[in-house]
């Protein structure tokens, strides 16, 4: 519901929420074959959704703005939200299916995405109020809804609000959001897609000086993350859990960078939080399955157990 005085808050989110349906499998399909399963789990996700949800946990203040279907799902979501505390803005499309993932996770815990996504729930500039964006310290954005990103984006570049994008995919206008971008973190294989430069430092590098992001950040999985500033490049290597679902991994590590970014943390402080939130989300099921507490985090980082870097090629 559209709020008269907007508050001001740490962070907003503009882009995705989703509803996953997670199915473990002892045994991965190949093509062509049958598969049994077990268990199946309906759980809630979506990278922008989710990152509010844990930066609110964490003790900062957050608003979402995204599209829901009046649905089921979307009557959860909204659930969710007012429990966690997230000022939601949520424009509501009648008849329409709330985004819908079903998500496949192997015995290592690595997952495979299948998602629905109802065109009439893509965000639209004219459904944002440019006070949502000023009135935040940091604005997080995916890929998904990339006109409501540039509008959002270009309000917040305007304002001097630092601007983080959570980027998988290449989409249409993709390279008129990114010069509106101050922190570009990035999925393994966008930076070749995106510039055709096959070696992932030299694409990196292409990303920063094209684009002219402050630093542009690459997630890895076990190989941690890769990040560019312009004169540093940086490895920061995974911190070793007991994996059971890599799933949300990405949308933690965002909310933890974010949360480390406002909190005054230096670059490796904030890479370190956004490592370890994300690994301890991945030792429990889900998108959302185990957001930790900043303690938590903090006792991981202290320990210091990483995975070994391992050459990019």
């Amino acid at each position: 519901m559209q709020q008269d005085t907007v508050a001001r808050v740490d962070l907003v989110g503009v882009g995705l929420n989703a509803t996953d349906t997670v199915i473990p499998l002892s045994l991965f399909p190949t093509r062509g074959s049958k598969t049994e399963y077990t268990e199946r789990g309906t759980l809630l996700g979506g990278e922008v959704a989710t990152a509010s949800i844990a930066c609110q946990s964490w003790g900062l203040s957050t608003r979402y703005i995204g599209r829901l279907g009046d649905d089921h799902a979307g009557r959860l979501h909204a659930a969710a939200f007012d429990h966690a505390g997230v000022e939601a803005q949520i424009i509501t499309v009648s008849h329409a299916h709330s985004p819908e993932s079903l998500i496949l996770v192997d015995a290592l815990g690595e997952r495979t995405v299948l998602c629905h996504r109802d065109v009439r729930l893509t965000l639209q500039p004219e459904d944002l109020r440019k006070e949502w964006i000023t009135s935040a310290r940091a604005l997080l954005v995916d890929g998904y809804h990339t006109q409501a990103a540039i509008t959002a984006a270009g309000w917040a570049h305007e304002a001097g609000i630092p601007v983080v994008a959570d980027l998988d995919v290449i989409r249409p206008e993709i390279a008129d959001l990114l010069p509106l971008v101050d922190y570009a973190l990035v999925s393994r294989d966008f930076p070749s897609a995106l510039t055709g430069e096959p070696n992932l430092e030299a694409a990196i590098r292409l990303m920063h000086q094209r684009y002219g992001c402050r630093l542009v950040g690459v997630t890895l999985g076990l190989d941690g993350v890769i990040t560019w500033d312009g004169a540093a490049m940086q490895r920061v290597p995974a911190f070793r859990v007991p994996t059971v679902d890599t799933t949300g991994a990405g949308d933690l590590f965002h909310a933890g960078f974010l949360y480390g970014l406002l909190q005054g943390e230096d670059r490796q402080g904030q890479l370190d939080f956004g490592c370890a939130a994300a690994a301890l989300n991945c030792t429990q099921s889900g998108a959302r399955g185990n957001i930790a507490s900043v303690d938590e985090i903090k006792t991981l980082i202290a320990k210091n157990d990483r995975h070994p870097l391992h050459p990019l090629g």
